[in-house]
């Protein structure tokens, strides 16, 4: 029987994403290669690229609220921020991170109590707010960043460099196809 995704994280332990063992002496399997040996490939690679990218999103998720008491949703919103000195408007932060409006509204309203983003009404719309990261902010969110990056760089430290890059190109391959389907 093929192996979804749920049944995946079911046979995880804890929020590693690392199975279980059923012994003491035996390695760990990757739950991908549970699936029959009749499952297609692509559902085996699915599983993998999902595999790969809840541990990475794990990690990152556990080191933002260590070393910065941040979740990865205000680091995406502060993130995006950066990237648009200018401001965008809130239903262009939930656009581009992917979730409601009530998520952005809520997470903008606690950077904006602690001081990390500025809300400005439009004079040409009265229902349009911009957002911007304060001076505060954009200081906040450099060190987290920059921290960010080496956290990435440290995770994808066991494939070289030229692994990295075929992997990177396959995977834009991938994606060109995806998006053209």
């Amino acid at each position: 029987m093929p192996i979804t995704p749920a049944a995946e994280a079911a046979g995880s332990s804890g929020t590693s994403g690392i199975p279980e063992k059923a012994g003491a002496e035996e390695a760990p399997v990757d739950l991908e290669t549970r699936a029959e040996d009749t499952t297609h490939d692509a559902l085996r690679l699915w599983l993998r690229l999902l595999t790969c990218t809840n541990l990475v999103e794990s990690d990152i998720r556990s080191r933002l609220r260590q070393d910065f008491a941040c979740t990865l949703p205000r680091f995406d919103l502060m993130s995006q921020l950066d990237r648009h000195p200018e401001g965008l408007k809130m239903g262009e932060l939930s656009r581009r991170m992917m979730v409601t409006g009530g998520n952005v509204t809520g997470i903008t309203d606690q950077l904006q109590q602690e001081g990390l983003v500025s809300r400005e009404a439009l004079p040409s719309d009265r229902r349009a707010y911009l957002i911007r990261l304060t001076p505060a902010g954009r200081t906040a969110f450099s060190g987290m960043a920059r921290a960010h990056e080496a956290w990435i760089e440290q995770l994808f430290s066991g494939l070289p460099q030229a692994d990295r890059r075929a992997l990177f190109r396959l995977l834009g391959k991938l994606k060109a196809g995806l998006v053209s389907a």
